[in-house]
């Protein structure tokens, strides 16, 4: 079944840096019912409205566990389209391999930053109707696994900038210094 089979969601505004939700940890899904069901389409819709590969339940300023994804995979030219609620981030054993690449975010709109990630990662959990899923991928799928949960943590990924390169990527979007 198709993601955006589910229903037809709505596109709600993007939360923006600065904002609390966006930095404190979000709360584990306990209800399976028809609000997280609205929650996933309406994640999706505001996704792709906003031209997005990836969007946790923060960034629409709701502090639950879910995210949502539809990303290239280079690696099969396909789509990995999944939603995740209460995901667990499992990377690889050290030394892991690091990819270092140009990273941006919906909530940090029209900025970029070097941002070091793990080349492939796996994210367990279950989806809408509280079944197991399992998503793993490589290169940009690792790293939109990665960014995601981080945001479901807390932490957007200027947070793991420098200080002086964080500064200059906020200033550049006009948003609120730390």
């Amino acid at each position: 079944m198709s993601e955006q089979a589910v229903r037809p969601g709505i596109a709600r505004d993007i939360t923006l840096y600065g904002t609390p939700v966006l930095h404190r940890p979000t709360a584990p899904v306990t209800d399976f019912g028809p609000d997280l069901h609205k929650l996933v389409a309406d994640m999706f819709a505001s996704m792709y409205a906003a031209n997005g590969v990836g969007l946790a339940a923060n960034q629409i300023g709701v502090g639950l566990r879910v995210f949502v994804m539809d990303c290239p995979d280079p690696g099969n030219g396909a789509n990995v389209v999944a939603h995740v609620v209460n995901p667990v981030l499992e990377l690889p054993a050290p030394p892991r391999e690091l990819e270092v690449s140009g990273e941006g975010c919906l909530s940090v709109p029209g900025q970029r930053g070097d941002v070091a990630r793990t080349a492939v990662a796996v994210v367990t959990g279950v989806d809408m109707h509280g079944e197991p899923v399992r998503v793993e991928g490589a290169g940009l799928v690792a790293r939109c696994l990665q960014h995601e949960t981080d945001h479901l943590d807390g932490t957007v990924y200027v947070d793991r900038l420098t200080a002086k390169e964080r500064k200059k990527i906020l200033n550049a979007a006009g948003l609120p210094l730390d």
